[in-house]
């Protein structure tokens, strides 16, 4: 899939906005440090309510950043690694030549 095609558009511009959320950004780095957590944990962490840290979650889940796994009656939250692979992979996919620019562009900058 490339960038051009419109699914591949509405598909990051999904991924984004699931991104673009400061609490959605914390449950992420909570599921790094913690491996998995459920619903009531990430409440807590966040001091947000149960329906609201399930929104998030929600939103993370439907941009395929995030699964889970029912275990009795708690599902429990995981990154999804290759979510976070298909931005790459749409944004600069293999050969295209705005991998190299972006290369040369972040080399110069480090210089």
């Amino acid at each position: 899939t490339t960038m051009s095609t419109p699914t591949a558009v509405r598909d990051l511009a999904h991924l984004f906005k699931a991104l673009g959320d400061e609490h959605r950004l914390t449950i992420l780095a909570l599921l790094v440090e913690h491996g998995e957590l459920n619903v009531s944990d990430l409440g807590q962490r966040l001091g947000q309510s149960q329906p609201a840290v399930s929104h998030h979650l929600n939103q993370l889940r439907a941009a395929g950043l995030i699964d889970y796994r029912r275990s009795g009656k708690f599902n429990f939250y995981a990154l999804n690694p290759a979510g976070l692979h298909s931005l790459f992979d749409n944004l600069v996919p293999d050969g295209h030549p705005a991998r190299v620019a972006w290369r040369r562009a972040s080399a110069s900058i480090s210089r």
